[in-house]
């Protein structure tokens, strides 16, 4: 179920239904929390962390959502999940740097 959550997340992300998303992330971590079903945390968070960057969210809660999918992944010993999340950040960090003025960052979903 936290998989078909996360790809609901991912499609209205796509349809700029970005607060909707976050409201979908936030059902699939109810649903992990209800059955313990960890396996797909690390990458609802580092969805959090991508959609939390073009609300123009907080950073402190940016950092801390792809810091906890990195983490999880690691803790599991899923390397593509944590490569994942690991350049999804490097690509918000270059963003961030970069300084264009654009207020919504274009983070990769996959």
């Amino acid at each position: 179920m936290p998989f078909l959550l996360a790809l609901k997340a991912e499609a209205l992300h796509l349809a700029d239904r970005t607060l909707e998303a976050l409201e979908t992330i936030r059902e699939a971590d109810a649903v992990v929390e209800r059955f313990e079903n960890r396996y797909w945390s690390a990458e609802l968070r580092r969805l959090r962390g991508v959609f939390l960057a073009t609300t123009d969210a907080d950073e402190t809660q940016i950092e801390a959502s792809f810091g906890a999918a990195i983490r999880i992944a690691k803790e599991q010993k899923s390397i593509s999940l944590a490569k994942r999340a690991e350049e999804t950040y490097a690509e918000y960090r270059r963003q961030k740097a970069s300084g264009s003025g654009e207020s919504r960052f274009r983070l990769p979903l996959c």
